[in-house]
């Protein structure tokens, strides 16, 4: 079975590392093994096993499961607002609080930014509506945004996957007036990119939510949570009216997860060294308020 290492650019160093993947034998036999495919549909397929899974996780037995995490992810507990000995459970460690200082942010309203803790990569220009995951095959707006992809044809996207390590509550990118949103049931993948690799459409099939925010200086944009495996809750805590930039929109439950931030054709301007890395191939470790992207000039009149 092969092995390709997930590399990631880790943006505050500069440095390429490998990234470490909870059970990932486990996932590797059951996208990569023909023998598994039955496994995979009931896995995947199926929200019974995450739902399951959501149970014990939402339960005061999953406690002693925090501090074994903490360890094996080097989580850094200092940006909490509590101690790991405080969480009633593990979905309680998993949706954690950070201290507002641990995430600073350019207020400039001309400023987007990365809406959560996770590995992006962004696509400056779709070629009509199609982009393409690291090691994943093509996908299509159309099927990821249905009634809502028209707009953004040729337009712009950024994916921000996340991990178990990351901080799981995610944000608004820019301000803006929430003027639509649509909830859409599904599968549940794992948006991993050993998962990407063996075909399914993970931003077509799976559980997902999006919303479309009205911004004056960037016109609209679509906000999408992608739900996947181990993920049996996609928790939007704002869903209407005016929303400020790194205001909260809500957070996932366990388990890997990813947001989308779709923008309309020649509307921003990605930050270099996504551009960079994104063109080779390889995702960058990027935290929520940092810079994502910049927005383009008003048409002179």
């Amino acid at each position: 079975m092969q092995r390709d290492p997930i590399l990631v650019v880790d943006r505050e160093t500069g440095e390429t590392f490998e990234e470490v993947v909870l059970g990932e034998k486990w996932i590797r036999w059951a996208y990569q093994n023909a023998s598994a495919k039955p496994v995979e549909k009931l896995l995947f397929r199926s929200s019974l096993v995450s739902r399951l899974m959501g149970t014990w996780f939402d339960s005061r037995l999953s406690r002693g499961k925090i501090s074994a995490v903490v360890e094996q992810l080097s989580i850094d507990m200092s940006e909490a607002t509590q101690p790991t000995d405080l969480y009633n459970s593990f979905n309680d460690f998993f949706a954690r609080n950070l201290r507002p200082e641990a995430r600073p942010f350019d207020a400039d309203p001309q400023q987007i930014v990365s809406p959560a803790d996770g590995r992006v990569l962004v696509f400056p220009e779709l070629s009509e509506d199609v982009f393409v995951p690291v090691k994943g095959h093509p996908m299509s707006i159309r099927t990821m945004l249905p009634n809502l992809a028209e707009r953004f044809i040729g337009g712009a996207l950024a994916i921000v996957r996340l991990c178990p390590a990351d901080y799981h509550r995610y944000h608004f990118p820019a301000s803006g007036r929430i003027t639509a949103a649509q909830d859409l049931p599904g599968a549940l993948h794992s948006v991993n990119p050993i998962a990407l690799g063996a075909g399914p459409d993970v931003f077509g099939e799976n559980k997902r939510s999006w919303t479309l925010v009205e911004n004056d200086m960037i016109g609209g944009y679509a906000f999408v949570e992608v739900g996947a495996f181990g993920v049996g809750s996609i928790i939007n805590t704002t869903t209407q009216g005016a929303v400020e930039k790194m205001q909260e929109k809500g957070y996932f439950k366990f388990g890997g997860s990813t947001v989308v931030v779709v923008f309309e054709p020649g509307k921003i301007q990605f930050a270099e060294d996504l551009l960079s890395n994104s063109a080779m191939g390889r995702e960058t470790l990027v935290k929520v308020g940092q810079p994502l992207a910049t927005a383009c000039e008003a048409p002179a009149r």
